[in-house]
């Protein structure tokens, strides 16, 4: 049986070392902050980053009523440029583009044309007014084996839970190859309907639950007046996929737990009206199909495959009964071409590390992972999956044909490197993926998994309330005493992941956020964990860089 990987105890020069740099950070922060115009209000962003090109956004405010959302507002002539300074004296790329109102007065700008592997400065001018200067990246040429990459990894930030520290922190770190965002980026719900401890820490706009395309457009944003979150965006490029807050809690193809047609209209218009607002407000490339799961190259080191798992899956099963209906072949987390497109890009890519940009977790977590010959006889008189009793049928759980499907043609075909990059939980796992979780460790595995926690969502701890951290912890153990390929699990503290990628190894390196609720918080080392030759997680002593 694989031994459970326990996080090292905060010592305090972890502590005090988290401060230091929140300290450096917050000071940047304001001068970020300072550095903005009414123009400007909404920053500058960066996303997407290919070898030659990479996607620069912005918004622009052409006059005090044109907020977001308004439909106000004349068009604006804006220019963009690229430079490799900061003082802009040697220009690589520049334009023209038009800010409208059918827009929302965002922009986006496919700029091409630039160097591999190389820094890049960027700013915008209109109306007499010049945008903050951001800072992105271009990624390696195809044929190139770069010595590392470093990408911070973050999921579930809520406004009204807590501050942004997170992305802070990351921008303070300045070696960041891009962000990886796996969805939650903002949430729908009505104010104070999910906030944190003791409520929420500051009010959502709109007061109301989105549901129109305006709503949308307004609580972006609200977002990206954020700080902390302005301060990352302008700092490192963005690869983002969204996950279900995006447009509704638990949505599926075909509606969402959180929406009722009865009172909120079509749910195909409300989707449509969230997927116009992510659009516009996020630095991601858009394709000529519209879909969002879509796949980058990092040289020969690395290839990233970014999943969309809520607008092609199946309606989630239902406890009890419903429970059966885990293991039916025809129901699809994926829908059959995104499962074949993955599949087949897991097999085919010519990198050392397969990364797979994943929304849900994917690893088996189940109560318990009986023997079959026990399971199949439950299984066929109250209902309970050949696996085991899902804890979360939203995740891949609820979809196990599309899981074996994966783990089995990943294995068969000797795709090594796999790794799942997840969020959504709130908390922070690791495991590795086992074609059979109930042979594990003797089996084969398929890949592994590291899990973020939410950068302010509340997580189970915080549910339960500091008064019950001793069966928060203990848990903790049961889940993994039963699911023995989980190597970690932690499931109070908030913060993010910075992965970091070599031939040798994929290290991710957890940090957690002292407190959420204070704007000028320190963060402290979580653990390190990685996968290195043997396809599985080892532990590491402490963070890379």
């Amino acid at each position: 049986m694989g031994a459970a990987i326990e996080g090292p105890p905060v010592g305090r020069r972890t502590v005090l070392k988290g401060g230091a740099v929140a300290a450096a950070a917050v000071l940047a922060g304001t001068a970020r902050a300072v550095a903005q115009t009414p123009v400007f209000a909404h920053g500058v962003a960066s996303g997407d980053p290919l070898p030659t090109g990479v996607i620069l956004w912005t918004r622009v405010t052409p006059a005090p009523d044109a907020t977001p959302g308004s439909n106000r507002g004349p068009d604006v002539t804006v220019r963009w440029e690229v430079a490799r300074d900061d003082s802009f004296g040697a220009v690589v790329a520049a334009g023209t583009t038009t800010a409208t109102a059918a827009s929302d007065h965002t922009v986006k700008i496919d700029a091409s044309g630039l160097a591999p592997g190389t820094d890049y400065r960027y700013r915008f001018t209109a109306l007499g007014a010049t945008s903050p200067t951001g800072r992105t990246r271009t990624a390696p040429a195809a044929a190139d084996t770069p010595e590392r990459l470093r990408f911070g990894v973050v999921s579930c930030s809520n406004w009204e839970a807590g501050y942004f520290g997170a992305y802070r922190h990351l921008a303070a770190r300045g070696d960041l190859d891009a962000v990886l965002h796996l969805g939650d980026y903002l949430y729908e719900y009505e104010r104070g309907q999910f906030g944190g401890r003791g409520g929420a820490v500051r009010a959502h706009d709109p007061e109301h639950e989105l549901t129109t395309l305006a709503d949308y457009r307004i609580r972006h944003g609200q977002y990206k007046t954020d700080p902390d979150l302005a301060l990352l965006h302008g700092s490192v490029p963005f690869i983002a996929t969204w996950d279900d807050h995006e447009t509704a809690n638990d949505a599926w193809s075909g509606g969402a737990q959180n929406h009722d047609p009865a009172t909120e209209g079509d749910w195909a218009a409300r989707r449509a009206a969230a997927r116009q607002a992510y659009r516009e407000w996020m630095p991601v490339r858009d394709t000529a199909d519209g879909r969002l799961y879509r796949r980058l190259r990092f040289g020969t080191l690395a290839e990233l495959s970014l999943l969309d798992l809520r607008s092609h899956r199946d309606r989630q099963v239902r406890p009890g009964a419903g429970w059966r209906d885990v293991d039916a072949p025809e129901r699809s987390i994926t829908g059959r071409e995104q499962l074949d497109w993955l599949i087949g890009g897991l097999a085919s890519a010519p990198v050392r590390w397969k990364l797979v940009g994943n929304p849900v977790m994917i690893a088996p977590v189940l109560v318990p992972p009986l023997e079959p010959a026990v399971t199949e006889g439950l299984a066929r008189t109250i209902g309970i999956p050949a696996g085991g009793i899902p804890i979360n049928a939203d995740q891949w759980d609820g979809y196990t044909a599309d899981r074996n499907r994966l783990f089995r043609a990943v294995h068969d075909g000797g795709a090594g490197g796999v790794l799942f990059l997840t969020g959504d939980i709130h908390s922070s796992w690791a495991a590795d993926l086992p074609l059979d979780a109930a042979a594990y460790p003797a089996g084969p595995v398929a890949g592994a998994e590291f899990v973020v926690p939410s950068v302010t969502s509340q997580s189970p701890g915080d549910i339960a309330g500091p008064a019950a951290r001793g069966g928060v912890v203990a848990a903790e153990h049961a889940v993994r005493e039963v699911n023995r390929h989980l190597r970690y699990l932690e499931m109070t503290a908030h913060g993010y992941g910075v992965l970091h990628v070599d031939a040798g190894q994929a290290q991710m390196d957890w940090f957690y956020l002292l407190d959420v609720a204070d704007p000028a918080s320190g963060v402290r080392h979580g653990i390190s964990l990685a996968v290195g030759a043997t396809g599985r997680i080892e532990p590491r002593p402490g963070p890379v860089g």
